[in-house]
């Protein structure tokens, strides 16, 4: 294949190894300065420049998109995939995951095991939100830091509401996060390529430091990750919309708590930790998808008049419960189950002698006008209308 590295640092060694990996491959491989793009609208098909001159074909591109150049770096990357161009990472899986609230936002919404977390503005509502996630000691994060940077331990409850005020008061906005005591300074980074965990390392901060990230010294070793750690990465990046990402885990009392999902991952911690070739990982998974790309379903299937992609509810009191799919009507109403998610179990293209339960959500495509009419109306409170009063317009 003919790929293309999106990078700003040619000398890093992340992106060095992606280009070894790749050559090693035999494959014909580009670092292309991100900054370097110009999206070009102005023709009947969307396309690209690269320097002033009309880009070059491509199968793939892999996006290592900088903190700084966020929204310019995924603009390029959505235009590579107007132009059906493969990558792993989507430029809405890179936004989802560079910012710190709206991924917690997403990943909360699948029953991904976080530490408490909570954002609020008004002074007011400082410390309630603090004792809303158990009290001090807590975390604050910038909602842009990277690297450990802008993460602070706040001790006492004073202090966290000191150090909140003022960062509230320099426009940052900053995220309330409980500290997790158990975790002891460590987490654990997991490489996440398509749908497995290719290479896991635990990190332990240094000294009385409580951020493990190697930047900051923390020091690393290789780790077999139990079941319930592995898929909870994979479910994270996934649920992100990345097929290449880093995913860090604290290791809490009850599993693990998913902190971060990392868009451009580091290589170097991790190879070296491991000793495995991670970036030949990412660019054997490249190579597959290409010959066979995945697509965005909501997207495509949406353009059908009339028809759409709905997730509906098996509610308790439905007469879907106790029936198997074949028999619950839906193919007749013009509706096909794609993916049966039941607690954190994912089912995909369930047989139709399943058994639908309580509480099953059902991923549908299908009639919109037909989903819609399966949806329970939401209960809303039905105001009064008071009476005109006697001097309904107020003159002077």
């Amino acid at each position: 294949m003919k790929l293309a590295i999106l990078s700003r640092a040619p000398r890093a060694y992340s992106t060095q190894r992606l280009r070894t990996a790749a050559l090693d491959r035999g494959h014909t491989v580009k670092v292309l300065d991100t900054l370097r793009f110009a999206i070009d609208l102005s023709g009947p098909d969307p396309d690209l420049q690269f320097r002033g001159r009309p880009l070059s074909d491509y199968d793939a591109i892999l996006p290592r998109i900088g903190n700084s150049i966020t929204y310019f770096g995924t603009a390029v990357v959505r235009q590579f995939e107007q132009m059906d161009i493969y990558t792993p990472n989507t430029a809405n899986g890179i936004s989802n995951a560079r910012d710190k609230l709206r991924a917690t936002q997403i990943l909360s919404r699948h029953n991904i095991g976080m530490p408490a977390t909570t954002f609020v503005r008004n002074r007011a509502d400082v410390i309630p939100a603090i004792e809303r996630v158990g009290g001090a000691p807590v975390v604050i994060k910038l909602l842009e830091g990277t690297q450990g940077i802008g993460v602070i331990l706040a001790p006492e409850l004073k202090v966290a509401e000191a150090i909140i005020e003022t960062l509230h008061s320099t426009r940052q906005n900053v995220l309330i996060q409980s500290f997790v005591t158990e975790s002891k300074g460590r987490d654990i980074r997991a490489l996440v390529v398509g749908d497995r965990v290719v290479a896991a390392m635990r990190r332990t901060a240094k000294g009385d430091e409580f951020r493990s990230n190697v930047h900051r010294g923390g020091s690393v070793e290789p780790v077999d990750l139990s079941p319930a750690f592995e898929e909870a990465a994979v479910r994270s990046a996934q649920i992100m919309g990345l097929r290449v990402a880093g995913v860090d885990m604290l290791e809490g009392n009850e599993g693990p708590l998913v902190m971060e999902v990392n868009s451009s991952p580091g290589l170097e911690g991790i190879e070296n930790a491991t000793k495995l070739d991670v970036a030949g990982a990412i660019i054997d998974y490249i190579a597959g998808q290409v010959a066979f790309p995945e697509i965005d379903v909501r997207q495509r299937l949406t353009v059908s008049t009339g028809y759409g992609v709905a997730e509906l509810v098996v509610h308790a009191a439905a007469d879907l419960v106790g029936k198997n799919i074949g028999d619950s009507g839906l193919s007749e109403r013009d509706i096909t189950v794609l993916t049966l998610h039941r607690g954190t179990t994912v089912i995909p293209n369930p047989r139709r002698g399943l058994q639908l339960e309580a509480e099953d959500r059902l991923l549908c495509f299908g009639k919109l006008e037909e989903m819609r009419s399966m949806v329970p109306e939401r209960r809303r409170r039905r105001a009064k209308v008071k009476k005109l009063p006697k001097e309904p317009i107020h003159t002077g």
